[in-house]
């Protein structure tokens, strides 16, 4: 396994529409163990093709405190369950240190491919439901600071380009 480099807005390639999964093996396998790792070491508990640079549809999530439940979806499509919304507070790899209150669906399905290539669907609820629409945006290009206010995403994007700067 290897830790890949996490692209951080506003790096144009974060708007990219990611491609679906056309055959699930051992590139793929290889990329999800990949990004695993890469989220584990970042902290963080979601993490999208999209964010390292592969623009595929594929992401991977592990919601748990001991980090010992990893999720694979391959080509995942997330239908609402409820109208309903709920404000979580969310964060991303992609936009580190900044956390702000996004509306999600509070009860989702998601039908998804897994590692092996088997097809599967799960309905999920609180911290589950909100990764799952938050890193299926970035397989759509979008990222939850497009949620915010005008003001606030160019505030953000300010201070990111300041700390890239720093950083360089």
């Amino acid at each position: 396994m290897a830790k890949l480099p996490i692209l951080h807005f506003p790096d144009p390639r974060l708007r990219t529409k990611a491609k679906p999964v056309l055959v699930v093996d051992d590139t793929i396998r290889r990329l999800a163990n990949d990004m695993l790792e890469t989220m584990y070491d970042a902290p963080g508990v979601g993490l999208a093709a999209s964010q390292v640079n592969h623009h595929i549809r594929l992401l991977v999530i592990d919601i748990t405190e001991e980090k010992n439940q990893p999720m694979v979806f391959i080509n995942p499509v997330i239908t609402p369950l409820t109208d309903a919304t709920v404000p979580y507070e969310e964060g991303c790899l992609s936009v580190p240190s900044i956390y702000d209150f996004v509306e999600r669906y509070a009860r989702v399905s998601v039908t998804a491919l897994n590692e092996h290539g088997e097809s599967f669907t799960l309905e999920a609820d609180g911290l589950l439901a909100v990764c799952l629409q938050h890193e299926q945006d970035h397989l759509d290009g979008k990222l939850f600071v497009d949620y915010l206010s005008s003001l606030k995403r160019q505030r953000i994007k300010a201070k990111m380009l300041k700390q890239q700067k720093q950083n360089a």
